[in-house]
């Protein structure tokens, strides 16, 4: 499975990108993560369903008490493509 992930709220200067890669990795997911101009962070994962699911319920959480996530978009599809999670 693969999830394409805008996330806003106090997720930028907080070590979320850095969150995210510890916990993709924990969680055996390849994929990205990045900043964009309008204050979200922008990120892919892929693998399987359930960690996928996990992790996405993971991020719902901020993963780190001064990370405030405010609203999630997901889109998941079916696709395969990546191999390590830069």
């Amino acid at each position: 499975m693969l999830a394409h992930v805008i996330v806003s709220g106090r997720v930028q200067g907080v070590g979320f990108r850095y969150a995210t890669k510890q916990y993709a990795n924990a969680y055996h997911l390849n994929g990205w993560v990045q900043n964009k101009s309008d204050g979200t962070v922008e990120l892919e994962v892929e693998g399987e369903d359930s960690q996928v699911h996990a992790f996405l319920k993971q991020l719902e959480e901020g993963f780190r008490p001064f990370i405030r996530v405010r609203d999630i978009k997901v889109d998941t599809r079916q696709e395969e493509g990546y191999r390590i999670f830069p």
